[in-house]
Formats: C-alpha cells, sequence, structure tokens
C-alpha cells in the first residue's frame, strides 16, 4: 500500500481559521487608514482653495464673492490651476463666501451636516469639516495643531 501525500481536513481548517482571524483584525485597520487617507487629502484640497481665495483677497482687497461654482469660476486659471471641486469621500466641497469671510466645509463620511463646534478636534469619521477665514474650525484629532 501506497501512503499518499497531502493535507488533512484538520491542517486545511486550522489554516483557514488563521487566515481568518488575521483578515478580521486587518480589515478594520484598512478601512480605518483609507478614512484618514480622505480626511487629509479633504484638509489638504480645502487649504489650497483657501490659499486661492486668499491670494484673490490680495489682489481685490474682498473675497470672491458666491457659492463654490461662483467661486471656482473666479479663482480657476489665473489664482489656482485646477481648484478641487470634490472632497475625500466624492462629495461637493460647499464654499460660501462674502466680501470679509469664507468658509469651506466638506461633510465627511456620512454627507449628512451636523453641528458646529468651534475649535473642536473629533475622532469620529463623520466629522464636518470646517475651514473659514485661514483656520480650521472643526476638524479631526490630529490633523492640525493648535499653533
Amino acid at each position: 500500500m501506497r501512503k499518499e501525500r497531502g493535507f488533512t481536513l484538520i491542517e486545511l481548517l486550522i489554516v483557514v481559521a488563521i487566515i481568518g482571524i488575521i483578515a478580521a483584525i486587518a480589515i478594520p485597520n484598512l478601512l480605518a487608514a483609507i478614512n484618514r487617507g480622505r480626511q487629509k487629502r479633504t484638509m489638504s484640497d480645502m487649504r489650497t482653495i483657501a490659499t486661492a481665495v486668499e491670494a484673490y483677497a490680495v489682489d481685490h482687497s474682498f473675497y470672491a464673492i458666491g457659492d463654490a461654482g461662483v467661486v471656482k469660476g473666479i479663482l480657476d486659471g489665473p489664482y489656482i490651476k485646477s481648484m478641487p471641486t470634490n472632497d475625500g469621500w466624492n462629495q461637493s466641497f460647499l464654499i460660501t463666501s462674502t466680501t470679509r469671510a469664507y468658509t469651506i466645509v466638506s461633510l465627511g463620511l456620512d454627507r449628512a451636516a451636523g453641528s458646529v463646534t468651534l475649535g473642536a478636534q473629533t475622532k469620529d469619521f463623520d466629522c464636518d469639516i470646517y475651514y473659514s477665514n485661514g483656520v480650521f474650525v472643526q476638524w479631526p484629532e490630529g490633523m492640525q495643531t493648535s499653533e
């Protein structure tokens, strides 16, 4: 009688169980890292838009007036090559501006407006990100120092 080579059913089940445990640990961490990356990209795009708005204000002594579409039309070209229109979750930025103030908002992962707490840092990926007049008013924890 020949002895056949191969894995037993128990050995295969143990390997599958180990892979399942590793996946159960790794997948939530991967999803959190993806959302942190989206937050960082969103905050970077907001700073880029704000830099263009401030450059316009330096040239004209007032901020561009209007909503996101109007501001994009004014800034594209001389102040920014191509203004980002969507945040990390592919949702349009909400931009409002008057002659003296501007606000750029990303609604975050949940895409729903929430309450604003001035100077608030949160640990929540659903956090709305507010950038107004050169500073973040509300932002995710660990993304900006208080300087």
